[in-house]
């Protein structure tokens, strides 16, 4: 009798909240439905588009860093003691990159800290490096090649890149080598008697990242300053503005989103590069990536990696959000 009390009141709840949802269903539908996106795209795609882009959000990034920053606080145990009474959280993994171990006489882990500042230095150099080089490009594909000449371009740019990241990296080697290609072509014309060494200076090292990521650059300018009204250029130009005050005065505040966006992307990707530093590095270069790859997989420390991967992260977050400051530009502009 009492199960079908509960049955009965049950079945009456249903009926008196239907018509509630039933309501309250058709002005989400309405309201989903009136979205631009969806109008769009429609309703199935939409939503396919929708949960591809939060399950890859959740899943591929955003729940790995979250394991990464709880790993970094942890202890290195051995397996059989995870989860155990000493698998506590703690700072010491912190406090090694900037301190290094107990009883060490330096006050501060200073090759560590030195590896850092100059992976992060590096990288600034690559990004404005790769911005020098790519604004003219960008500018003029955007603003002065028309129809064949501006594809013969993007073409020239496009095809490098078919190759393998880490054989551009080796083909740079050749290069920059003590007997490489520009050392013998300096030979051969009695600039040098010798072969200089570009890769302890690291300067095979600067060219091969400014190269690696130059797309990653011009694309966001060249978006930026197609959408410019050609019309204004020839209006600065008219009024008697030297091409220098043009770009200052009109192109690159119009270009600011695609600026801090190519910005972002090279900077990026620079502190974060493996492959070019470990194969274009001098014998005395050490990239901060370096250091994390030997923490997880020569060292076993994986909570040691995790700490120095999340301060690169962290500090790669910090220059983003003030590279949006310094332009002045929002995460809608760049995403344009």
């Amino acid at each position: 009798m009492s199960d079908f009390i509960v049955l009965f009141l049950a079945v009456l709840l249903a009926l008196l909240v239907k018509p509630l949802v039933e309501k309250r269903a058709e002005a989400f539908a309405a309201a989903v439905t009136g979205i631009t996106f969806v109008q769009r795209n429609g309703v199935m795609l939409s939503a396919y588009l929708i949960l591809a882009v939060l399950g890859w959000a959740v899943f591929m990034i955003i729940l790995p860093q979250l394991y990464m920053v709880d790993f970094s606080f942890r202890h290195n145990l051995p397996f059989d003691q995870v989860g155990g009474p000493n698998d506590t959280h703690t700072f010491d993994n912190y406090r090694y990159l900037l301190f290094g171990r107990e009883g060490d006489e330096e006050m501060f882990n200073w090759l560590h800290l030195k590896v850092f500042f100059k992976t992060i230095l590096a990288s600034a150099c690559v990004t404005l490096f790769d911005l020098a080089i790519c604004y003219p490009i960008a500018y003029y594909m955007a603003q002065v090649a028309r129809g064949g000449k501006a594809r013969l371009l993007v073409l020239c740019l496009i095809i490098p890149f078919w190759v393998n990241e880490i054989l551009r990296a080796f083909a740079f080697r050749i290069l920059f080598g003590t007997s490489g290609v520009i050392n013998s072509v300096l030979m051969g014309l009695g600039f040098t008697d010798q072969g200089v060494d570009f890769l302890r200076a690291d300067v095979g090292l600067y060219a091969g990242l400014t190269y690696a990521y130059i797309l990653l650059m011009i694309f966001p300018l060249y978006n930026a300053i197609e959408s410019l009204d050609h019309n204004q250029v020839e209006a600065a130009r008219d009024l008697g503005s030297p091409w220098w005050r043009i770009h200052f005065r009109v192109v690159m505040p119009h270009a600011k989103p695609g600026i801090a966006s190519g910005c972002t992307m090279v900077f990026m990707l620079s502190a974060g590069a493996l492959a070019a530093p470990q194969i274009l590095g001098g014998p005395s270069s050490l990239w901060f990536t370096q250091v994390i790859y030997q923490w997880f997989f020569t060292g076993l420390n994986w909570p040691q990696g995790s700490a120095y991967a999340f301060v690169l992260l962290a500090t790669c977050i910090v220059f983003v959000m003030t590279i949006m400051r310094v332009f002045n530009v929002r995460f809608g502009e760049i995403a344009k």
